[in-house]
């Protein structure tokens, strides 16, 4: 797997789409931070540790839904392995005007863009979601 930060998301996507209630991705620390801010954020219930079929550590991952609809109607990928997107604090992108999030990698950690800002740091930016 060449991009796992973008399998999860894509993991994430599609349960969403079908109504599943869980979808389970393989763990990782980085995945673990970025579903954390998915869940500070509100975008999930929360997710715990489990054990996938095959035997290795997973991350069973709790969808969250509001009159039958996602509350995730949009997850895109914006830095990829192939194409890497670092801003500066003054340049990490609003999505929908302040709707919806973007999760960026700094040297604080995995945080929001709003919480960048707080901090006045820039990084790497992971994902958008509204």
């Amino acid at each position: 797997m060449n991009d796992p930060i973008g399998d999860m998301l894509t993991r994430i996507r599609n349960a969403s789409m079908r109504g599943k209630s869980t979808c389970q991705s393989p763990a990782s620390k980085l995945r673990g931070w970025v579903l954390d801010v998915l869940a500070d954020e509100g975008y999930i219930r929360g997710y715990e540790p489990a054990t996938g079929k095959d035997g290795h550590p997973a991350l069973e991952i709790s969808l969250k839904y509001y009159d039958g609809a996602p509350v995730i109607r949009e997850l895109k990928r914006v830095s990829t392995p192939g194409r890497r997107v670092y801003m500066g604090v003054s340049d990490i992108p609003t999505v929908r005007q302040g709707l919806g999030v973007s999760i960026v990698s700094t040297s604080k950690g995995v945080m929001s863009d709003a919480g960048a800002r707080a901090a006045n740091v820039g990084g790497e930016v992971l994902c958008t979601v509204f």
